[in-house]
């Protein structure tokens, strides 16, 4: 069994993952024509890439 603060960081990674997704196939495209929000969604999805490859690393660390 995985110690609690490892789910945590597997189970946010799962989030960042959705979050992820729903900015690519849904957000970014909805935005069109407003060119502030289609640079905030394009700077979010950066955030959020960045943000599950740390996670992934973390995950990584303390797994293997």
């Amino acid at each position: 069994m995985t110690e609690n603060h490892i789910y945590n960081l597997m189970k946010q990674m799962v989030q960042e993952n959705k979050s992820l997704w729903r900015i690519k196939n849904n957000y970014i495209k909805d935005s069109e024509g407003c060119g502030d929000c289609q640079n905030f969604w394009k700077k979010m999805e950066e955030d959020k890439e960045g943000h599950i490859k740390e996670l992934e690393g973390l995950i990584k660390k303390h797994l293997y």
